[in-house]
């Protein structure tokens, strides 16, 4: 049975999730700088404060970054200490992402979801709202973020791992992403 077909339509897969994904947060920017206007308008503007609006800046801006690092890694954006890297072949690239996203990636992502479950779970488990006068009431939701971000990029190590490991047994296609595309 050849599952090398079958291990590039999983890899294709994650790739098309993690870029519907990335194209819905993406739309957060815009969110996020009405926001921001709001805020400054209303305080300057109008000399009053929102606390509701002060802590939505904080929650699209936590939710656009923690949710678009996935489709990051799908399109190669993340920063690199690229010195030996951009000079390997292909070949050593591919291995060099492989063994990255298997010993160093994966694994760190299943820390941080291993120590933010609880966090998490008593966060969800009370609604935890906001302390100040005038908040929001879901900060449960925000501390969610920290399983969904581990979650998803995992989802897209496993993608760029199935990738590099076909580039590397010869099944084609081409390694991890080498150029950022716009969304």
């Amino acid at each position: 049975m050849n599952l090398v077909p079958t291990l590039a339509r999983v890899a294709r897969g994650i790739d098309a999730f993690s870029e519907a994904v990335g194209r819905a947060v993406a739309w957060l920017a815009v969110l996020l700088v009405l926001d921001t206007c709001a805020v400054v308008l209303l305080r300057y503007g109008v000399g009053q404060g929102s606390i509701a609006l002060q802590e939505g800046m904080t929650y699209l801006h936590a939710t656009l970054f923690m949710l678009a690092m996935a489709v990051t890694l799908k399109r190669g954006g993340h920063v690199r200490v690229d010195i030996l890297y951009r000079r390997f072949s292909p070949r050593a690239r591919a291995l060099v992402d492989a063994c990255g996203t298997a010993f160093l990636l994966l694994p760190l992502c299943a820390l941080i979801l291993a120590t933010s479950w609880p966090y998490v779970a008593a966060s969800w488990a009370i609604r935890e709202a906001s302390t100040e006068a005038g908040g929001l009431p879901y900060v449960w939701l925000l501390k969610g973020l920290l399983i969904a971000m581990p979650a998803l990029l995992a989802l897209q190590g496993i993608a760029e791992l199935l990738k590099n490991l076909l580039f590397l047994a010869g099944a084609g296609g081409s390694p991890s992403a080498e150029k950022v595309e716009p969304l």
